[in-house]
């Protein structure tokens, strides 16, 4: 088994209705407004309405997502951990 992690990414949105990402390692969480998915670039946030996961190949580490697309972003693990932080502060 090839453990190497590959740091290459391709995400492709065709007429904000159909996603496709690869690089995949796991899903963390889906609804129908929003997936958040860990990719080899780190965690990816996407959001939109109407989302239905149409394809999970883990081997390949490739998703397809349908739906209306209305944005994405990559999540840096060091600013969540600093939120964190701050929030374990408030409620100290």
């Amino acid at each position: 088994m090839n453990d190497k992690i590959n740091n290459s990414s391709e995400l492709k949105i065709i007429d904000r209705s159909l996603m496709t990402l690869n690089g995949v390692s796991k899903i963390v969480s889906f609804d129908n407004t929003e997936f958040i998915i860990e990719t080899d670039l780190g965690p990816i946030h996407i959001t939109g309405q109407g989302l239905e996961l149409l394809n999970l190949d883990t081997h390949e580490g490739l998703i397809k997502i349908k739906g209306k697309i209305n944005g994405y972003n990559y999540v840096d693990k060091a600013v969540k951990k600093k939120e964190e932080s701050l929030i374990s502060k408030l409620f100290k």
